[in-house]
């Protein structure tokens, strides 16, 4: 490493050369990564529903599709409408009346299930179903959906999964630029705060910059990326690993009390690739805890996210220190007073009232145990958009037009015949909640033949060795009404065909809770097992895992246990991943803190001594850090019009701050008290000879 860091000094310019130009790639692989915006498509691909889905989609050719709400508008103009968004590119067909009965025909010559699908004279509306070519994730029908806005008239509602997705697409790519705009200004304030040198936290984000610009060009061999993973990575990596940056400037200032700055940054760049290499293992371990989860999200923010600390300690030991070095006579020219301090005053008081410091928290503690096991947690994903979107509208009038809270998919045997078809939709249609159910076979009869139908009424509903029903439900998806409902509904489809399977977003979203509930327990265990695992090896230490791992899950339990008594739902992936990312992130605080308290320790000090010099040492280092996260998440909490994305925020800006406290409070007092077991659980904790009680 000696080596590398007298190499690094040297041709410092190169090492900038050579940065810069691995940044054309990066762009460009940035560019040519795919972004998926549809969560459920990361359920398990062996799952009835997902099967399912793959059926409609490559079959029926009607999981993307999009349903097209227009009120009072005459026959003539509505057939107009209907031949302009056929011809859209990247729509495959639009079906309405007119596909299956002559518009001067009246529509009570329809049965009564198709009448209630595609008209409601109460309202004078009607619909039109949309499909198109491609998934309802890709970027055909992104384009496609967009086109078709531009067509809508007054009264004309556009509704459907494929039109959320692209306004989930449309409000991220308006608002990503806010969240890095927000994140780097709240962070250079607190730097500035921090830092007396007034281009360094300039530099700091310039720095950062690499990074984050490789994380996401080598996404490119991943495939795609989720929106989430999109959104939270910039925000994230900037917060997590920005004190990576501050530690190596820390270490720069001290030796170069010693050195020239030449010797003093390769001697920096040595020591602090030691503990950053310890420091950043809890870290990456965190995120990969994800990858347990069977809902792939979780991978996909995992290996993102890892990527990212791996690439900023690499850039940060590597493009921050030449940066600095080239910039040494700005940064020595301009300064100023440092506005976060030193807690001197706090640490005495810490160390003087230790007892009584935890008896409080204690106290303060257990309420958040049992709040965080109620607190409430939702799945049904259109609640966390903006309610005024083109295709939140537009569904809302889907379910008060037509009824269509929830549409579900039952594919069965082809191989069932008419009459058996007839009678599974009789018996789906007297299960509760269950306001209409369309098939074919009601259509036609016992006396008429399928041939008698048009083509494309035929392929709506026969595909792929299946035979489609559609069902409409009252009931809204993720609610336990519609759970009990679906399970009645599988019994029927069971007796009738084995093989039988439901799909659509209600099934979907039952498996995502059903899967959610255990994503939750495999990534706490996962992240907690892996973290404990690196103290234990770093420390050689049985006790110091159980007691870093406990001060920082306290701060965790206290933040998830906040929504409750603020009467806040929380969306379902926060819930899940929130853990994970506070005690990756913020265990380096209690790391840090331990560290210098042994270092105090060896040095012949008592532990209440070494407590109060670990704080106060360590205090300005874990302020700035956590100021730093707090500051880069809490103003995407505050602008973002996705409560999915602004839940998770909030739920990191707040839980840095609850960690900060933890660590620079109650883990000093714990250290105290727990010292004696400590020692005794501890391989080589202090030298005999440095023994002081």
């Amino acid at each position: 490493m000696e080596r590398i860091a007298k190499f690094i000094v040297k041709h410092r310019k190169l090492v900038l050369v050579v940065a810069v130009l691995l940044l054309i790639p990066s762009i460009i692989g940035a560019a040519a990564t795919r972004i998926n915006y549809d969560i459920l498509t990361y359920l398990p691909p062996e799952l009835e529903s997902m099967i399912g889905e793959q059926s409609l989609e490559n079959d029926f050719h009607i999981a993307a599709t999009g349903m097209v709400t227009v009120e009072g508008m005459p026959t003539s103009q509505i057939l107009k409408l209907k031949d302009q968004i056929a011809e859209v590119d990247g729509v495959s067909d639009v079906f309405w009346l007119s596909d299956v009965l002559d518009v001067s025909v009246p529509t009570s010559m329809l049965p009564a299930e198709v009448q209630d699908m595609l008209y409601n004279e109460e309202h004078d509306a009607t619909m039109m179903v949309v499909r198109f070519d491609d998934a309802a994730a890709s970027k055909s029908t992104m384009q496609a959906v967009a086109g078709i806005k531009t067509l809508l008239r007054e009264n004309c509602f556009f509704g459907g999964m494929s039109v959320i997705l692209q306004d989930t697409k449309a409000l991220v790519d308006k608002e990503m630029p806010m969240y890095i705009l927000c994140a780097v200004g709240a962070s250079l304030v607190v730097l500035f705060l921090a830092i007396k040198g007034t281009v360094v936290p300039l530099l700091f984000m310039l720095g950062l910059l690499f990074p984050i610009l490789y994380n996401f060009g080598s996404n490119i061999f991943l495939g795609q990326i989720s929106y989430i993973t999109q959104a939270l990575a910039t925000v994230l990596q900037l917060g997590v690993t920005m004190d990576f940056s501050i530690f190596l400037l820390h270490r720069y200032e001290e030796e170069c009390q010693t050195h020239t700055p030449e010797d003093a940054m390769a001697k920096a760049i040595q020591n602090t690739f030691v503990s950053l290499a310890a420091s950043s293992l809890t870290t990456i371990a965190g995120f990969l805890a994800l990858c347990t989860m069977r809902l792939t999200l979780g991978r996909d923010i995992g290996i993102v996210m890892a990527k990212g600390v791996f690439l900023g300690v690499l850039c940060t030991i590597t493009i921050l220190p030449s940066l600095i070095l080239c910039m040494k006579k700005p940064i020595s020219k301009y300064t100023h007073r440092v506005f976060i301090p030193q807690l001197t005053k706090t640490s005495h008081k810490v160390v003087a009232h230790h007892k009584i410091i935890l008896a409080v928290f204690v106290v303060c503690f257990i309420p958040f145990v049992f709040a965080q096991a109620k607190t409430n947690v939702y799945y049904t994903l259109f609640d966390s958009l903006p309610q005024d979107m083109t295709g939140i509208v537009g569904t809302n009038k889907l379910k008060e037009d037509f009824g269509m809270t929830t549409t579900h998919f039952v594919l069965v045997s082809e191989k069932l015949e008419n009459k058996e078809i007839t009678q599974l939709s009789s018996e789906i249609q007297d299960i509760d909640g269950v306001s209409s159910v369309v098939a074919v076979e009601k259509y036609l009869g016992a006396a008429i033949p399928e041939d008698m139908l048009p083509a494309d009424v035929l392929e709506l509903f026969h595909a792929g060795g299946y035979r489609m029903l559609m069902v409409n439900s009252a009931y809204e998806s993720g609610t336990d009404q519609l759970t009990e409902q679906l399970n009645e509904m599988n019994s029927v489809i069971k007796k009738a065909d084995p093989n039988g399977l439901i799909t659509g977003e209600g099934a979907m979203t039952k498996d995502l809770i059903e899967i959610a509930d255990v994503d939750f327990k495999n990534v706490s265990i996962a992240s907690i097992v892996a973290v404990f695992v690196i103290i234990a090896l770093s420390f050689k230490s049985l006790s110091i895992p159980v007691l870093l791992v406990a001060a920082i899950e306290s701060a965790i339990t206290i933040n998830m246990g906040i929504p409750y008594f603020s009467d806040t739902t929380l969306p379902f992936i926060a819930s899940i991943v929130i853990g994970t990312i506070q005690l990756g992130a913020t265990v380096d605080y209690a790391i840090l803190m331990t560290t210098r308290f042994r270092e105090e320790r060896r040095a012949g000090r008592n532990a209440k001594e070494a407590a109060q010099i670990s704080v106060e040492r360590c205090s300005q280092s874990i302020l700035t850090s956590g100021l730093t996260f707090f500051a880069a998440t809490v103003g995407v909490s505050a602008i973002s019009r996705m409560e999915l994305l602004q839940s998770i925020c909030l739920l990191i800006s707040r839980g840095a701050l609850i960690s900060m406290f933890v660590i620079l409070l109650i883990l000093p007092s714990l250290l105290i008290l727990l010292d004696p077991i400590i020692k005794k659980t501890t391989i080589r904790w202090i030298s005999k000879s440095n023994v002081k009680e």
